[in-house]
């Protein structure tokens, strides 16, 4: 039996609401932002969720379970993300071209993180998905070598353990713990 028909009593909406949460409070982690020197701005903290979401959206691509809850996982962050900017006051006007703009960011990162992640794109993981953290996570501006280890060996060790971890799990917002979790 698939995740999604397990959980057919539940409201589709629903679905993969809890992983969401999960992932929104696992960046909100001080950690990333102390040791880890990610700025505590709206932009940080952005850029953040984005690139946990990405390391588990990277682990949903690669199961068949995975792809229907990686499309609910992304519905749940432009509802967020629709929110947060209402929140902010952006208007009803430009909402939906910000939300078009948040998307693509979270297409190029995911982009960027799933070609380095691995070490795909020049063979080493560190070296590449650094330099993706650098661009992406920290907007081209390096932090310290510690704090930008610090969370690239973090986001790499929630990748690992995501690997074993099922997507049953996940949908009920299961993250594995990780050195910082």
């Amino acid at each position: 039996m698939g995740v999604l028909s397990g959980l057919f009593g539940r409201r589709q909406a629903e679905v993969a609401l809890p992983l969401y949460n999960a992932v929104v409070l696992r960046a909100r982690a001080e950690h990333w932002y102390l040791a880890g020197a990610v700025p505590d701005t709206v932009d940080g903290r952005f850029d953040m969720i984005a690139a946990v979401l990405s390391v588990v959206l990277i682990r949903l691509e690669g199961d068949a379970e995975g792809a229907p809850v990686a499309a609910r996982l992304t519905e749940h962050f432009i509802d967020d993300m629709d929110g947060q900017l209402r929140e902010l006051g952006v208007g009803d006007v430009v909402v939906g071209k910000h939300i078009g703009k948040m998307m693509g960011m979270l297409g190029g990162r995911l982009g960027a993180y799933r070609d380095t992640i691995d070490g795909r794109h020049d063979g080493s993981a560190a070296a590449g998905f650094d330099a993706a953290l650098v661009r992406n996570l920290y907007r081209g501006d390096a932090p310290g070598d510690a704090a930008l280890a610090h969370v690239r060996d973090t986001l790499l060790a929630l990748h690992a353990a995501l690997a074993t971890t099922p997507v049953a799990s996940l949908v009920q917002g299961h993250l594995p713990e990780g050195p910082q979790a």
